[in-house]
């Protein structure tokens, strides 16, 4: 019997499965195809120094890692040509364009 009022206690601590979508309905973003961009491009950001890391804290540059990023917006405007709505394609071609650009002036291939 004790047992039963233990595992009652945890229960009752606990939220449900049913609970947690209704709190993260307040925290997730809209599920659209910047949210799958954006986290890319932010990625390629940090990658490339031009933002902080919010985990270490830190700015450091890592070449490989930055056109790893950008290599795959690259393949996701590849795979997805002809299926984007006009303003999805423009986000990803703007976004891609200036991941390029930062990484030739930081590779040094670019002088700006």
């Amino acid at each position: 019997m004790p047992e039963k009022k233990e595992n009652q206690k945890k229960k009752a601590g606990k939220k449900t499965e049913r609970e947690k979508p209704e709190e993260l309905k307040d925290i997730l973003p809209p599920l659209e195809f910047s949210s799958f961009v954006l986290p890319f491009f932010t990625q390629a950001l940090i990658k490339l120094g031009l933002a902080e890391d919010p985990l270490a804290k830190t700015e450091e540059v890592n070449l490989d890692l930055a056109k790893r990023m950008i290599d795959l917006l690259d393949l996701l405007k590849e795979r997805t040509k002809g299926n984007l709505k006009s303003e999805e394609e423009k986000l990803l071609s703007a976004c891609l364009h200036q991941l390029k650009i930062a990484f030739m002036e930081k590779a040094k291939i670019i002088k700006l």
